[in-house]
């Protein structure tokens, strides 16, 4: 082999190894209308949350009344698979949950209690999608023309935080169909739209899923997160662990007292050393384990959403 060849072959080689890393780091995208869109159509739904009332998007309801809605989505998914960027179908999703509902209602926990979630908690956790892309748009009508105007938001599923957005207005145009309306309106946005995407998902594999972390305590502990193991506060053991299992020991100590500690801005690997994918859960199992395993301190894991977790000591 010739040293040109050779040259041709390892610089083939870095460029398929570049694209296959490329397109592992990209996230994977969820379509949704905004929530703005779903009240404004009558697509709502109410949610206590522990004697609040909040106002929920029914994305059933709006799947199910709205063929404009459809469409919109429809068009989306396929401009970011062409792309090259992996989808999760709301309306699939939304199946899945209701399968799984009948096996929800019957499950309690030993204390009789039922499981406060909200639904779209349920979906988050069903779908798994990195990113959330909320799209709201209306038609604009000047005499035989009409125009687009749209907004975009990317929010990271586990911080609901907005890590990308694009809106504008598209060019008037005599064409009807909501389609081609559309793709004419965000296409010329969209590559930055997905560069922000990509941008924030490289953040992550160098610096971890940003999550948080509650420590509580039973009345039934003999003891709080004052309480020494070995000349060392329980709280400072839970701390040196939190540090040992963050990318750069990265995260916050918001608040903490006697009975409570809060971690904030918590940056955990997206894998493990087998390369298995960490969630939230599984990353505060771990902690959990450990409490068991070296100072005999039984906890109960409790989730909400993708990214918050709660570690209750004392019992489960």
């Amino acid at each position: 082999m010739t040293k040109i060849q050779k040259h041709l072959l390892y610089l083939s080689l870095t460029l398929f190894t570049i694209c296959v890393q490329s397109q592992a780091k990209k996230p994977t995208i969820m379509v949704v209308p905004s929530d703005a869109w779903c009240i404004d159509k009558g697509y709502s739904l109410t949610y206590d949350n522990q004697g609040s009332t909040i106002k929920l998007p029914d994305y059933k309801a709006a799947l199910q009344d709205n063929r404009e809605l459809l469409l919109v989505i429809s068009k989306i998914n396929e401009l970011m698979s062409e792309r090259g960027f992996p989808l999760q179908n709301l309306e699939s999703s939304l199946k899945t949950i209701e399968r799984e509902s009948a096996e929800d209602a019957m499950l309690m926990s030993k204390s009789g209690s039922g499981i406060s979630e909200s639904p779209i908690d349920k979906l988050k956790k069903t779908a798994k999608a990195d990113i959330w892309m909320q799209i709201d748009w209306f038609i604009n009508k000047t005499g035989p023309k009409k125009s687009i105007t749209f907004n975009l938001q990317g929010l990271d599923a586990y911080t609901n935080k907005q890590i990308a957005g694009a809106s504008g207005t598209g060019a008037p145009s005599f064409s009807a169909e909501l389609p081609v309306l559309l793709e004419e309106s965000v296409v010329a946005n969209l590559d930055n739209f997905n560069a922000q995407l990509s941008s924030h998902f490289d953040d992550l594999f160098e610096n971890g899923r940003e999550v948080s972390l509650r420590i509580k305590k039973w009345d039934s502990f003999e003891g709080d997160l004052e309480t020494e193991f070995g000349g060392t506060e329980l709280s400072f053991i839970i701390e040196d662990w939190v540090y040992d299992n963050t990318v750069q020991g990265r995260f916050s100590v918001t608040n903490q007292t006697e009975n409570m500690m809060v971690f904030s801005q918590v940056r955990i690997p997206l894998y493990d050393k087998n390369d298995r994918a960490i969630d939230t859960r599984r990353w505060a199992y771990n902690l959990s384990r450990m409490l068991r395993k070296e100072y005999d301190i039984t906890s109960k894991i409790m989730v909400q959403g993708l990214g918050e977790a709660s570690i209750v000591i004392g019992e489960k």
